[in-house]
């Protein structure tokens, strides 16, 4: 399995994840996502791969702690206000990188022309503007402030949080999975390119299912 990226942008997947399970609990989603993703920043700075534990395995607790403390909290995200003084400024300079190169900055350039870091611009305009995109939207030509990620619609929650826990699995569970259910094979042919028996196949990924429903729930 290629090495486990920990960078914010790379593991939006995990906020996903931890924030459904809070879904109709009294906090709207957009504040979940935005609280996981203080969580998942604050993770990917203390993270040490030398103690030989997967990001993801470090960073929950942490996304799931920041939300919970988000009830604790009263549902409200406390943001500072450096990070709301970033955020503007980041806004400004999208707009303006927008408007002269015809299309919105990346992560890393968005930082490079605010003189921070890739992760300080993820915390930023996760946490001061979870609802806005970079680019001009409104007909009066107002800037919106909406974030370059996914918006945290089911469908593509499921797909972020599916492709988060498929990287966990072994390689060769991960492609008897994506044999069996994106490629369309039986288990007959399935147990034939994986030099498995189909009595094999079956009760591997009955295994598999059970732990990626667990995971996924």
């Amino acid at each position: 399995m290629s090495k486990e990226s920990c960078l914010p942008e790379d593991n939006l997947g995990l906020v996903h994840l931890c924030a459904n399970r809070f879904r109709g609990r009294g906090i709207e989603y957009d504040d979940l996502y935005s609280a996981g993703c203080m969580g998942l920043v604050k993770a990917s700075k203390a993270f040490d791969s030398e103690r030989g534990v997967r990001f993801s395995t470090y960073a929950v607790p942490v996304i799931l702690g920041e939300i919970k403390r988000l009830f604790r909290d009263g549902g409200t995200v406390k943001v500072s206000r450096s990070l709301k003084e970033l955020s503007l400024r980041l806004a400004r300079e999208a707009q303006s990188f927008s408007n002269r190169e015809g299309r919105e900055p990346t992560v890393e350039e968005l930082a490079e022309l605010a003189g921070v870091t890739a992760e300080e611009t993820v915390e930023a305009l996760n946490a001061a503007m979870p609802a806005v995109s970079l680019t001009v939207g409104d007909e009066d030509g107002e800037a919106q402030a909406d974030l370059p990620t996914p918006p945290p619609d089911e469908d593509i929650t499921d797909r972020l949080a599916l492709r988060q826990v498929l990287a966990e699995l072994p390689d060769d569970d991960r492609k008897l999975i994506e044999l069996r259910y994106f490629k369309g094979m039986t288990q007959t042919v399935a147990a034939a390119k994986l030099g498995m028996t189909q009595v094999q196949v079956s009760r591997r990924e009955k295994k598999l299912l059970l732990f990626m429903r667990s995971r996924l729930i």
